[in-house]
């Protein structure tokens, strides 16, 4: 067993959602996650608008991130996104390159929301907690 755990870890990067280091929030609930990153839900309960940020389609974070935290496949996120932008409902997220991108987004941005490796967290963002 202690193998097989050994094995998964390596396959996947263990992945935090992070915010803006001043977001009110300390939880989140995964169907708000979900809603935030499928880009229906775009206000924090604090009425602030949300930013979101994604790393490529073809970065192994954003993989995991979208398996393992939104328990949807890459591709699906990819659809809702084409639904909501070619029905004039929304707009893509901001896409960035890599992870020391997604640090200096998130910690710059007010309602900033995006995700990144655990090893690679500074204290320049926030850890949403999902409950």
């Amino acid at each position: 067993m202690i193998t097989a755990n050994s094995y998964a870890d390596n396959q996947e990067p263990t992945i935090v959602v992070i915010a803006f280091p001043s977001t009110s929030e300390n939880t989140i609930s995964r169907s708000s996650l979900r809603a935030i990153f499928g880009m229906r839900l775009n206000k924090w309960p604090a009425d602030t608008p949300v930013k979101v940020f994604v790393m490529k389609d073809d970065i192994s974070e954003h993989g995991a991130f979208s398996k393992n935290i939104l328990q949807v496949f890459p591709h699906q996120l990819r659809l809702a996104w084409d639904r909501q932008v070619f029905s004039g409902q929304g707009q893509y997220p901001e896409q960035v390159a890599s992870p020391q991108e997604m640090l200096s987004k998130v910690a710059s941005t007010p309602g900033a929301i995006g995700y990144i490796k655990t090893s690679e967290v500074t204290n320049n963002v926030r850890i949403l907690q999902i409950r």
